[in-house]
């Protein structure tokens, strides 16, 4: 039977001459695999809607180990970032992040509606770069059970190794970002030392609790290095 779930191509590889692997982050399964048959011939109406951003409705029948992807109408490709490297690369980070901390077949909203107001963020540019990836990463875990908790006495936030020695306008910032609903999320801005802040402790928190070495995000150094 075909199923209709909406979602965002994480993942798009060549399979075979003509076929295409893509892995879908939906609202209603959750990561799945998807085959899109005939996606890499000229011309096959699966061909752009498999790219990885494309965000929207996904046709799919699901088999016994994967799902076959039908047909698709994408609502936002978020073609502003296709022309920006280092925009581009953190959006594809996002998504590597996202395909991490998401599991097959487990309903997936919140990590999708993060993931595409994320990108979003990126393109409006209304704060910077570097902030967007803090928040998004620093919210993402805290969906996927990873998040600080805060001590009243202490006036600070802790995690599983200590204290999170920061400012007080910084631990605000935190604040915001575990708890503002997703469509706020990106309302705010923040003075440079508390950006410094955000980088160095919630970079040190993602590294703590991944084991992957993230491949978009080493280009996005080289990038932003030059």
């Amino acid at each position: 039977m075909k199923q209709k779930v909406t979602g965002i191509v994480l993942l798009s590889a060549a399979i075979g001459e003509y076929d295409k692997r893509v892995v879908l982050l939906t609202k209603e399964e959750g990561r799945i695999t998807a085959f899109a048959r005939g996606a890499r011939r000229p011309k096959n109406h699966l061909s752009a809607v498999t790219e990885p951003m494309c965000f929207g409705s996904f046709f799919v029948y699901a088999g016994r180990d994967s799902y076959s992807v039908d047909d698709a109408t994408i609502d936002n490709y978020f073609p502003k970032l296709k022309n920006d490297l280092e925009k581009l690369y953190t959006g594809m980070y996002f998504l590597e992040v996202a395909d991490y901390f998401t599991r097959e077949g487990m309903r997936a909203p919140k990590e999708l509606e993060l993931v595409y107001r994320s990108l979003l963020a990126l393109e409006k540019e209304a704060i910077p770069d570097e902030l967007v990836r803090r928040v998004f990463e620093l919210r993402m875990m805290a969906i996927s059970g990873y998040a600080p908790h805060y001590d009243a006495d202490k006036g600070a936030y802790l995690d599983d190794m200590g204290v999170w020695k920061l400012s007080e306008a910084a631990t605000y910032t935190v604040g915001q970002i575990l708890n503002l609903p997703l469509n706020k999320l990106y309302s705010f801005t923040v003075s440079e030392r508390v950006l410094a802040e955000l980088e160095k402790t919630v970079g040190t928190f993602l590294q703590r609790n991944s084991d992957k070495q993230f491949n978009t995000l080493k280009t996005l150094k080289q990038l932003t290095e030059k």
